[in-house]
């Protein structure tokens, strides 16, 4: 009993098992070394005082929201509400993701930078005003514009501790993707590899599958069929979709048994 997309809206048809083939340039990189701190203790970096520290040791991140949130007040409730919720759920998805992946690619993930980058992806958030974060209809440009600042603020601050970079580069492009056409603004240099498209794809996924003040949740079909397009598009490696779908599937399985 696995999901089945027979004829999702304005996609071709997807099979949980299609055929990829194995002579896809993936571009992907060598495998990376995962950082060294423990990993139950990435919490401290979401504390008030771990916050109001990296805000002060960092003079680029006032800058970037001096024209929306000049007394950088922190959202703290709603930065608790993203951990608890969706920065877990982005987790779990990205674990699965990986345990789907075929095993050669498997081995070049960094599980520990995915894992700590899921955790801390939108902590930029904290310095978003509620009235655009929690905004029931559609933001207007410049609310937009105020929005996608978020991820350059994570970055921000959390390079003002011992972040591994593998992790400060996941947080700082969870948005982009493999044709550069995401946020923020990246070079000719950059490449959406392994670690980033899994991060990108579990976000979205996520993202769409819950409930939020503007929208209602997607069921996984029709989240599914909104990443296919990004297959289509160039925009994620088809391996990634394919373990996300199975992912889904096992998912499903476990629920219903």
């Amino acid at each position: 009993m696995g999901l089945e997309i027979s004829r999702p809206i304005s996609v071709g048809g997807i099979n949980p098992n299609i055929y990829i083939n194995r002579n896809y340039r993936t571009g992907f990189g060598q495998s990376l070394n995962a950082d060294t701190f423990e990993r139950q203790s990435i919490e401290r970096y979401t504390s008030e005082t771990a916050i109001k520290r990296m805000i002060n040791s960092n003079p680029q991140i006032q800058k970037i929201a001096k024209n929306f949130n000049p007394q950088m007040q922190l959202n703290l409730t709603e930065l608790k509400e993203l951990l608890n919720n969706h920065a877990s759920d982005t987790q779990k998805i990205a674990k699965g993701i990986a345990e789907n992946l075929p095993f050669s690619l498997r081995n070049k993930v960094d599980l520990k930078a995915i894992d700590d980058a899921a955790y801390l992806h939108d902590i930029g958030k904290v310095l978003i005003p509620e009235n655009i974060l929690n905004k029931a209809g559609k933001l207007d440009d410049n609310e937009i514009k105020i929005m996608h600042t978020h991820s350059q603020l994570g970055y921000e601050m959390l390079k003002t501790t011992d972040i591994s970079p593998i992790t400060l580069n996941l947080v700082r492009n969870h948005h982009q993707n493999a044709k550069k056409t995401g946020y923020p603004w990246v070079g000719n240099d950059f490449n959406a590899d392994l670690n980033l498209q899994i991060l990108s794809a579990s976000d979205k996924y996520s993202a769409l599958t819950e409930n939020r003040v503007y929208k209602e949740a997607l069921t996984p079909k029709q989240a599914l069929t909104i990443i296919y397009q990004d297959v289509k598009e160039g925009k994620l490696h088809p391996f990634i979709f394919k373990a996300l779908v199975n992912h889904v599937n096992s998912s499903q399985l476990s629920k219903v048994s």
